[in-house]
């Protein structure tokens, strides 16, 4: 018998798109993949590199739960160096992607009940991370006029007396918007003088275009950071991240590391340290400037087509578009686009119940000659 729990987890939709493009670019068709939030840019070759020594050289045990100190301080380092952060490394606790941190998180916060804060339309796996300790998530819908962020008169409008938690994201998935720091400021007084605890997801932190880029570590020490080395550093596969949390929460994180997962995988740990030499920040940079180039030619692009994108996005690598003026269903939308024209999209279903069946998410995660071709097929399906 399956645990209830599982009742209210969904299945993530996007992969099952995924899996019939993959299906028909092997009968021979040709598939332009605007689907998945993964960089089609390999892992930079230092990484690789130090990942191959690491294992040359035998790194292939198990590490502490909270990671190898080298590690830990490089990251803490990092932050100084582009924040300005004052950083202890023992409050940074290394995870096998942020995934093993939100686990953490929620894990170590939520009592059975309780509730956390996110915006709708967000990732999905948030809320059923909230779900799997018992907890409530709370989404909260959101549109253009916040930036499809939560601010912090949404939040004390919305606060209830079994809240625990608040979760943001900026940049965020799916829409690459971002959340300023004044206001960052005041979401986290409004969580604080609740007694909430703030949790800030950063993962695409690093991918911003035009806009100055900041961490929450910069408005305070009190809350969680979650982080990872897949979208800016390239390393999905790698499964790395990190969490930064308060110093009294990091007893209870280490000995809950211990148990659910013992350490983050040891490699890719080494591999990871190559990540700030100044060879692989000037890939990574080059790399960010050409997901900005692929910004500013589709957002255009999709708007001629009828697609309304109210809020240009400062980061990530997504455009979330809302095709109500083309279709009355996003699902079928972007089913029928893959099987007729071989364009991959994601439909809003797929982050949250606030209006998905009018929305999509374009990731500009291919090259621009395929961004183009792409554009080109989408246009033909629409005019049929």
């Amino acid at each position: 018998m399956i645990a209830e729990r599982m009742a209210s987890i969904r299945p993530f939709y996007v992969m099952e798109l995924l899996a019939r493009a993959r299906e028909l670019e092997q009968s021979g068709r040709s598939i332009i993949h605007m689907e998945v939030g993964e960089p089609d840019f390999d892992t930079p070759g230092p990484i690789v590199a130090a990942g191959m020594r690491a294992l040359e050289q035998g790194f292939t045990h198990y590490t502490a739960a909270v990671g190898i100190p080298e590690l830990r301080a490089a990251i803490a380092a990092d932050y100084g160096r582009r924040y300005g952060v004052k950083l202890d490394p023992a409050r940074v606790l290394i995870t096998p992607g942020s995934s093993g941190a939100l686990q953490l998180v929620m894990s170590i916060l939520v009592n059975p009940g309780e509730a956390v804060m996110m915006a709708d339309p967000g990732y999905p796996c948030n809320r059923h991370f909230v779900q799997l300790v018992s907890g409530q998530p709370v989404t909260v819908s959101v549109g253009p006029e916040s930036g499809y962020q939560l601010t912090a008169e949404i939040i004390e409008r919305e606060w209830s007396d079994n809240m625990r938690a608040v979760m943001v994201a900026s940049p965020s998935n799916p829409t690459g918007t971002l959340i300023k720091r004044d206001e960052l400021e005041k979401i986290y007084q409004v969580v604080k003088e609740r007694g909430g605890v703030l949790i800030v997801d950063e993962i695409y932190q690093g991918l911003v275009y035009g806009a100055e880029p900041f961490t929450g570590l910069e408005v305070t020490d009190d809350l969680f950071i979650i982080n990872s080395f897949s979208k800016y550093y390239g390393m999905t596969g790698w499964r790395l991240g990190w969490m930064i949390a308060p110093e009294r929460y990091m007893g209870a994180a280490d000995r809950l590391a211990q148990n659910i997962f013992l350490s983050a995988p040891t490699p890719a740990q080494y591999a990871a340290l190559a990540a700030f030499e100044d060879e692989t920040q000037r890939i990574v940079e080059q790399r960010c400037a050409a997901f900005q180039e692929r910004r500013d030619y589709l957002l255009p692009a999709l708007r001629e087509l009828g697609f309304e994108i109210p809020v240009e996005p400062e980061g990530a690598f997504y455009l979330y578009a809302n095709c109500r003026q083309i279709t009355s269903d996003s699902s079928a939308f972007a089913h029928d686009m893959l099987e007729s024209e071989g364009v991959a999209i994601t439909p809003g279903k797929d982050f949250g119940d606030n209006q998905p069946e009018q929305h999509v998410r374009f990731a500009y995660t291919t090259s621009m000659e395929r961004l183009t071709e792409g554009v080109t097929r989408i246009a033909r399906f629409i005019k049929g």
